[in-house]
């Protein structure tokens, strides 16, 4: 831990890297390989990550929001940098930092046109956004017609790529409308090339895509949940790039007269006594209310301990009855025990949202081993 941190997240280099040699092992050495460190990288600390996904031999890196490019740029990273949420309020920024706008719809191209006249910039780089059925954001079969006659007689655009997201690319039970999906992105990034006159990279295979259809991995891949240690196949484990430790405050033996732990008194005392432990992590830092009152259980010197009481704002109490352990000692709330899956599944979601809410005030320190 360092001087002002009770806590960090420790990033493994080594298993980022053979997390990212798996997925590569699974393309063509053409295909191109784009990381994506939106929201923080995942919550592992979008510097350091995407420092390490540039040493890792990355092409390309991707965020969803103009301000995480920036601070990427302003970090030294010199990666291409796709923009996935662009709007239309910060072209300014992104032109300034070199970063590569999403376009999924005309009104957003027609405005980012104008800033660029007006810049006197030509050949600046875009990459359109197609829906093929995730109805999110993305230009519509029906918009083809419109936009391929406005990029013919524009100068002041070069395409870079074209892509689509997937949306049930996990689920074998959904592989036909995965299929159709591919199926209508191949035909209508069809329609654009052949109007531009030249052929962009062309990318649709998320993670779990990568993993189970490889053949239509085109020019480019998008590597996201998978790099961070989260595989579709149930025969494959990749490595936990993030371990969250916390060391512990104080330690106590609690008798049943003492009454209960935490607020509401939710931590029952046993009859026979119970030693807790108090660590500085609570709801504010990503531990969820509910994985409170014995939900979850965190490893402490090879054994696991239960949460007892209720989750505060910046501490929690642990059940260490029967462990020796002493202020100081080190908790692992994820990692390789318990995961970051084990903790979704417990509070009935998906591991993106247990990795995304570790907040910025957690030290990102990045490990060799």
């Amino acid at each position: 831990m360092s001087r002002f941190h009770f806590s960090r997240l420790e990033l493994n280099l080594q298993g980022c890297v053979d997390n990212y040699r798996y997925f590569r092992s699974k393309l063509k050495r053409s295909t191109k390989m784009l990381v994506l460190v939106k929201a923080n990288a995942y919550g592992h600390g979008a510097v350091e990550f995407a420092s390490m996904m540039q040493g890792a031999g990355a092409d390309y890196l991707a965020v969803a929001l103009p301000v995480e490019g920036v601070e990427l740029r302003q970090a030294g990273i010199s990666l291409p940098i796709l923009v996935l949420t662009t709007g239309t309020d910060f072209f300014d920024e992104i032109i300034d930092n070199r970063l590569e706008p999403g376009i999924p719809n005309l009104y957003t191209l027609k405005a980012l046109v104008g800033l660029l006249e007006a810049r006197g910039m030509r050949d600046f780089p875009v990459h359109i956004k197609l829906d093929t059925g995730m109805h999110r954001l993305g230009f519509m079969t029906s918009e083809l017609e419109e936009l391929t006659t406005y990029l013919k007689d524009c100068p002041y655009v070069k395409v870079k790529s074209v892509y689509s997201h997937l949306f049930a690319s996990e689920d074998p039970e959904m592989d036909s409308l995965t299929l159709g999906q591919i199926g209508m992105f191949e035909r209508n990034s069809s329609v654009i090339t052949e109007a531009l006159g030249y052929r962009p990279m062309l990318h649709i295979l998320n993670s779990a895509g990568i993993e189970r259809f490889a053949r239509y991995q085109f020019d480019m891949v998008r590597l996201g949940v998978g790099i961070y240690g989260i595989t579709s196949l149930p025969d494959v484990k990749l490595k936990p790039v993030a371990s969250l430790k916390v060391k512990i405050l104080q330690v106590k033996e609690l008798k049943a007269e003492d009454g209960a732990i935490g607020y509401g008194w939710h931590g029952h005392i046993a009859e026979s006594g119970t030693k807790i432990a108090t660590i500085p992590v609570g709801y504010a830092d990503g531990i969820d209310r509910h994985l409170g009152c014995g939900r979850a259980s965190f490893s402490l010197n090879g054994k696991r301990v239960p949460t007892i009481g209720n989750i505060c704002m910046d501490m929690c109490m642990l059940d260490v009855t029967g462990v020796d352990c002493e202020v100081g000692d080190t908790v692992t709330i994820f990692g390789e025990d318990p995961t970051v899956s084990e903790l979704a599944s417990i509070l009935g979601t998906i591991p993106y949202e247990i990795m995304t809410s570790v907040p910025r005030r957690i030290e990102r320190v990045i490990v060799r081993k």
